[in-house]
């Protein structure tokens, strides 16, 4: 009798853990679910300076529709999913004020549901679902480098490659490398008037002469000099309020005319690569990882 209490006494303690395991692993599995879901930027209105709480997933929405075409391809409005997504939380997690992030291009830009309305009209309801479709098959997702939420730059177009995120912003970060964008070539031209050129650049104006160019690898330019004054490239798109840092000065007699190849910064997802990669039948996943090297997709840990 002794020895058979003791089994049914050992078989319970056995059940007991055992159950109380699985309920600790449901309940943490619930517990993650839930705090994702809670998970609430604070945003400021750079027009009004009002600042709001706004679902994470429900920001990424409205950072799409502001940010990216709602007519491209599944495949790069889920991959701009990830990327703005990864770009909040990023953001929040080193966020040291009253909010997380701004509402206009200096963060993510972020367009209410009325903007979207006036944007596509009558098609608002098709791209609305659209977008939300490539965010809710996204849900949660985030990319990681080294188990740190990464720091994912995008721009607009490039000029054939991406920039080595150390000649835009300082820093070398190893995910945000030079790589090959497929998109057709992009360029603009502007007219500036000489007077207006010095002025922006703080040059004494006369002869205007442009020399000792480098470049980096990715064609844009790291340094010049103007008027025996050095520059760096970001410096004078800046200034001069120009699409990229890929470009080149023509001097004229009245007027200095520049063109540029691509738009945007160069650093991390050219968005319009993107699309093309997506039309050729990449994935979101291949997307992503083709523009920052060596990070991983994972949900969100905060």
């Amino acid at each position: 009798n002794k020895i058979l209490l003791i089994v049914v006494v050992i078989l319970s303690i056995v059940a007991i853990s055992s159950f109380k395991k699985e309920t600790a692993y449901f309940n943490n599995e619930k517990n993650t679910e839930v705090k994702n879901e809670e998970i609430k930027l604070a945003i400021k209105d750079t027009s009004t300076g009002n600042i709001t709480n706004i679902d994470l997933e429900e920001y990424v929405i409205r950072v799409i529709a502001g940010e990216m075409p709602a007519s491209f391809e599944m495949e790069a409005l889920k991959a701009q999913a990830i990327a703005s997504r990864t770009y909040a939380i990023y953001k929040m997690k080193s966020s040291k004020g009253t909010y997380d992030l701004v509402t206009d291009k200096s963060n993510q830009v972020y367009i209410t549901k009325d903007a979207m309305q006036e944007n596509w009209q009558n098609n608002y309801e098709y791209y609305y679902n659209k977008i939300k479709k490539a965010v809710d098959e996204t849900k949660g997702l985030v990319m990681t480098y080294d188990k740190d939420v990464i720091l994912s730059m995008y721009f607009a177009k490039s000029n054939g490659k991406t920039e080595d995120s150390s000649y835009v912003f300082g820093s070398n970060k190893e995910y945000l490398q030079s790589v090959e964008s497929p998109e057709s070539n992009f360029t603009s031209n502007v007219s500036i008037n000489k007077e207006e050129f010095c002025n922006k650049l703080s040059l004494s104006c006369g002869e205007i002469t442009v020399k000792s160019i480098e470049k980096t690898s990715s064609g844009r330019i790291d340094t010049l000099v103007i008027n025996n004054k050095s520059f760096k490239g970001t410096e004078v798109r800046t200034k001069l309020g120009l699409r990229s840092t890929d470009f080149e000065i023509n001097i004229l007699a009245n007027n200095i005319e520049i063109t540029t190849k691509g738009y945007g910064h160069g650093v991390g997802m050219s968005q319009y690569g993107a699309n093309t990669l997506a039309d050729e039948g990449k994935t979101y996943e291949e997307i992503l990882k083709h523009y920052y090297q060596n990070i991983n997709i994972e949900k969100i840990s905060v």
